[in-house]
């Protein structure tokens, strides 16, 4: 699994590419989160487009990761969800948690209230 950060506009997008599962990969996502919430970063998106697979440790990373944001201040997105990670998301009626949007333009501008309103 490769993670990658960038920046756009004021929101930091988190591309993921592979398999989110017990071991090295839920490791690697914790890590990343805790090392942008400590850099101060409070809007966070995760782009799941190009995850083919989650088990049920990656959810139950995605829900951490999704706490930790939310207590300190911040806000945790999903964004591209493939069929599969869908479905487990539908499975787990965790889309009634998690902010899901389908493209990066909604996703970036979600964060800003005026827009959102």
């Amino acid at each position: 699994m490769t993670i990658e950060t960038r920046e756009v506009s004021h929101v930091t997008i988190v591309d993921i590419d592979g398999r989110i599962i017990l071991g090295d990969e839920t490791g690697q996502l914790r890590d990343t989160v805790r090392r942008l919430i400590a850099e101060g970063k409070k809007k966070i998106v995760l782009n799941l487009a190009k995850v083919d697979y989650i088990d049920s440790s990656g959810m139950g990373e995605l829900v951490s990761s999704f706490t930790t944001v939310r207590n300190s201040g911040g806000e945790l997105k999903l964004l591209s969800l493939t069929k599969k990670v869908r479905d487990v998301v539908q499975v787990t009626k965790l889309y009634t948690v998690f902010d899901i949007k389908d493209d990066e333009f909604t996703a970036v501008k979600s964060f800003d209230y005026f827009f959102a309103k």
